[in-house]
């Protein structure tokens, strides 16, 4: 008798961490597995396209030549079970996301065309989901889906008057009900940080030097490690309501699969207003470069919870002394983690930003962390593991 009932995808798939023992075949097999239950017409397609991974066909699990018409009936029905199943999508997104963060690290692949394959696959099973969200939300005249969550955010009382006015952010926030611990997966969802510091500009826009008396009408602001893009999309709706009547935010990230997701949060929250104040691209910490968009200094950059490994410090150090005008300023907002994995990267901004060494800009200057301030983790915003938040401001000096 064939396999009726699949196993679900957080009961199969192997621990990020231990992908690297894994062999070219095994990974292989597991994502295809995963483009059999969440691309399935296109699944036998697929397969004929590639190179046999050895003499006997894989077995994908959701499929076996020996099953009844009957028991068809029953496992197209726990496929199509699977395939609605809220967390069964963001277990494999999570794991998605922390394999394309790895994939070129791995010496299990043959070739660089077949680790090429193995993400273009990974990509086609996320960008589904994503797809799939935006068409559910469409069958359902617009409502909000299980990948859906709305930030509001209070502005200051316009000229002393009592009515409160908001900014509200609607993402594709695919993972927010992950208690992940997994450090790649960070780009698909929002992080207290992003959200404590979203409130903040919000509510005291002057705290961080976003007046247009400073700015001037049509500053540059830029984002490294954007995610979601909460941060970029609250700043896009906030400056113009501050007289800063035309902003240019670029919203940066790296990963393929976060960047398809912010570039969908911002059409869906910029529809309406033609081509918006606000950009993303691409933007490799280590090889940065400086093309359009990113080819005019920013004002201002910003980066929340971008920091959750010993070298992504000086990291950005290095792609913010390439980024930021001579009078600009960096806001960098830290996660404090001090148990666990992310225990290493504590002191790093320091470190970073106070070696004799670090990179000088143009005029010779170097950036320096200018003030701290400890932020309190807000109730019901961000992780367990998550302490407190460290608020940087980093400028020429």
């Amino acid at each position: 008798m064939g396999r009726l009932y699949p196993p679900p995808p957080s009961a199969s798939l192997p621990p990020l961490n231990t992908i690297v023992s894994l062999t070219e075949a095994q990974i292989m097999t597991h994502i295809q597995n995963l483009v059999a239950l969440y691309c399935p017409l296109a699944f036998g397609a697929t397969l004929d396209k590639e190179k046999p991974m050895s003499e006997s066909p894989v077995d994908s699990g959701y499929a076996s030549e020996t099953e009844t018409e009957s028991n068809n009936d029953g496992r197209e029905l726990r496929l199509e079970a699977l395939r609605a199943d809220a967390f069964e999508r963001k277990t494999v997104e999570r794991w998605l996301t922390g394999f394309m963060a790895r994939a070129e690290t791995l010496a299990c692949f043959s070739s660089d065309a077949a680790c090429q394959h193995a993400l273009d696959q990974a990509s086609w099973v996320l960008e589904s989901f994503f797809a799939g969200a935006a068409d559910e939300g469409q069958q359902m005249g617009g409502g909000i889906t299980d990948y859906t969550r709305t930030f509001s955010f209070d502005l200051p009382p316009a000229n002393g008057a009592e009515k409160k006015h908001t900014i509200e952010v609607r993402l594709n926030d695919g993972l927010a009900g992950m208690n992940s611990s997994e450090p790649d997966d960070v780009g698909l969802q929002s992080w207290g940080a992003s959200i404590v510091f979203s409130k903040m500009i919000c509510a005291e826009p002057s705290r961080f030097l976003l007046d247009y008396t400073i700015l001037g009408t049509a500053p540059r602001v830029v984002e490294l490690g954007a995610g979601t893009g909460l941060v970029s999309i609250a700043l896009a709706s906030l400056l113009p309501r501050i007289g800063i009547s035309h902003p240019t935010v670029v919203a940066t990230d790296y990963h393929p699969a976060v960047l398809a997701n912010l570039r969908a949060n911002i059409e869906a929250n910029f529809l309406d207003k033609g081509d918006g104040p606000i950009q993303s691209c691409a933007l490799d910490w280590a090889v940065p470069e400086l093309k359009a968009p990113l080819d005019v200094p920013a004002d201002v950059l910003v980066a929340t919870d971008a920091v959750y490994a010993p070298e992504h410090a000086a990291l950005l150090r290095d792609c913010a002394t390439l980024l930021l005008a001579s009078q600009g300023v960096f806001w960098l907002v830290m996660t404090v983690r001090p148990n666990g994995k992310f225990e290493a990267v504590g002191g790093t901004v320091e470190a970073a930003f106070e070696a004799a060494d670090r990179p000088k800009g143009r005029d010779g200057r170097q950036l320096t962390v200018l003030g701290s301030e400890r932020l309190e983790k807000h109730q019901g915003i961000g992780r367990g593991d998550e302490s407190y938040y460290r608020l940087y401001r980093i400028g020429w000096a």
